[in-house]
This record gives structure tokens, sequence and C-alpha cells, in this order.
């Protein structure tokens, strides 16, 4: 009789856990996500459009990022916002504010630990976005965003 009793137990408590927990999955406002996802995907695509592509150099304390356009006469601004986020460990996450240093943006950084990191790179205005992953340590500059580089200038 132990075995059937256990069982309803089990039934029973996994079914208390299904009503007082919360999905997760479903959020209330799934329309204002949706309309904020359209406009992620459009400053991607203004990028794109720009022809932008960041070349990033991090040490263990600080970070440059170098923009490049094909566009001869792309406005850069005067500081960017640097995203690492962890794809399992959001603890792990940093975000850096750079400013424009010469030829390029700098700031302090603390180098994160060594693995897969996704890179999210957006003007101080928030009306482009590159966005693309690194493994750490690099020894050399890492590139992100895209296109043709034969006509890239230096920001």
């Amino acid at each position: 009789m132990i075995g059937p009793f256990i069982v309803i137990v089990a039934g029973i408590t996994t079914a208390w856990l299904a009503v007082r927990s919360s999905d997760g999955l479903v959020t209330e406002d799934y329309y204002k996500q949706g309309q904020a996802a359209g406009e992620t995907l459009s400053r991607s695509r203004r990028a794109e459009a720009l022809g932008l592509q960041a070349g990033l150099r991090l040490t263990e304390s600080s970070m440059r990022v170098r923009l490049l356009s094909r566009q001869a006469d792309a406005a850069f601004p005067p500081s960017i916002a640097v995203t690492l986020s962890h794809p399992t460990r959001a603890g792990m996450d940093q975000k850096v504010m750079l400013e424009r240093d010469g030829d390029a943006y700098a700031g302090n950084f603390r180098l994160p630990a060594a693995g897969h990191w996704l890179v999210l790179v957006e003007d101080d205005a928030r009306t482009w976005r590159l966005m693309g992953s690194i493994v750490l340590p690099a020894a050399a500059e890492s590139l992100i965003g895209g296109g043709d580089t034969a006509e890239k200038r230096k920001s």
C-alpha cells in the first residue's frame, strides 16, 4: 500500500506546485514586448544600412572599441554603451559607457570570466545597435557587425 500512497502524495504535490507557481513563459505585456522587439530589429537594420562594424580590444582593466563604417561621412556619437552578457549566467553581465578617445572609444572595464560572451554596442541615442559574440580571453581585436569591409574607414 505504500507505493500507491507515495504516488498519490506526489500527484497532489505536483498539482499544488502547478497551481501556485508562476508560468514564467506567459507575460502580461506581450504587446509591448513585441513592439520592443520590432524596435530592436529596426536598430540592427539601421546599423547594417550604415555599414557599421566595431572592433573590440579587451584587457584585464580596460576596453577599447573602434567603430568602422562604409559611409565616408558617417558621424560617430561622443559615447557608446557596450554590454557583455553571458549566455547562461546573468549575474556576470556587464554594461559600460565608453567615451570617445581619439579615433576610438575607451574606458575602464573588468575583464569577465573566460568563455563565450554576447556583445551589444549601441550609440548613446539608441538609434543603432551592433550585436555579436566573442570568446574571451582574446589576444587580438574582435570584430562584430558586418557587411563589406573593403570600403570601411576608421572612426
